[in-house]
């Protein structure tokens, strides 16, 4: 049997969510390691001191801890669906896009979804307020096409929507009333993927010793 990559991961985590999305798409398949995260095992802490999901340890042995660069590293083996490839710009403003979301929107999101974590950070709906320039900005990239980068899915879309629908959970009524209806509608389309509901399949906690849990499961589909 092929050595297979091993997945570190925890099914409601943005960030291991965007890795398994990238994963599934480009056609692998990996053990998956579902993290408990008040229990983190201690295999997942010797490979990686950060001791956060993701994390990828591939067959030769490479650890790869960082989600975005999971995503990366999939792709360059397979991207059937051309996520490295946007009709418009290029994969170097797909990542400063990425970046701009992973950084300050992200940090603004923690405390607006989180205040009680960071009580000396500011208002919640201050918070709210500085997530919500970021997704104006969307809404004006969606202004004349379906995806933030063309006319078909890329790296972009798959790797800030998982943060963009963690905004929009936190208060669903608000966010439906705001003037973003692109953005509305991208991020729903998103959800209702197939794609989507493979990678928030339900997987049963990993501790050492069990059998080998394959991912993507043969009948994933069901949240």
């Amino acid at each position: 049997m092929p050595v297979l990559p091993i997945l570190y991961s925890f099914r409601r985590c943005p960030y291991a969510m965007r890795a398994r999305l990238a994963l599934v798409v480009s056609g692998g398949r990996c053990e998956l390691r579902e993290v408990v995260l008040r229990d983190k095992p201690q295999a997942m802490l010797s490979a990686s001191a950060k001791g956060t999901v993701p994390v990828l340890i591939t067959p030769e042995g490479f650890v790869i801890d960082e989600s975005l660069d999971i995503m990366l590293w999939a792709l360059e083996q397979n991207d059937p669906e051309s996520w490295l490839k946007p009709q418009r710009g290029s994969r170097a403003a797909m990542l400063e896009l990425i970046a701009q979301f992973d950084g300050g929107f992200k940090h603004h999101l923690d405390r607006y979804k989180y205040p009680n974590r960071h009580a000396d950070a500011g208002t919640a709906p201050d918070h709210r307020a500085a997530c919500a320039t970021h997704l104006l900005a969307l809404e004006q990239r969606l202004s004349d096409t379906a995806f933030l980068f063309g006319g078909h899915a890329t790296l972009a879309d798959m790797a800030i929507a998982p943060f963009v629908r963690q905004f929009a959970h936190t208060d669903e009524a608000w966010f439906k009333s705001q003037p973003w209806p692109r953005l509305a509608g991208w991020l729903a389309d998103w959800e209702a993927l197939a794609l989507f509901d493979r990678v928030m399949h339900k997987y049963a906690p990993w501790y050492p010793g069990q059998a080998t849990t394959m991912f993507p499961a043969q009948d994933a589909g069901s949240r």
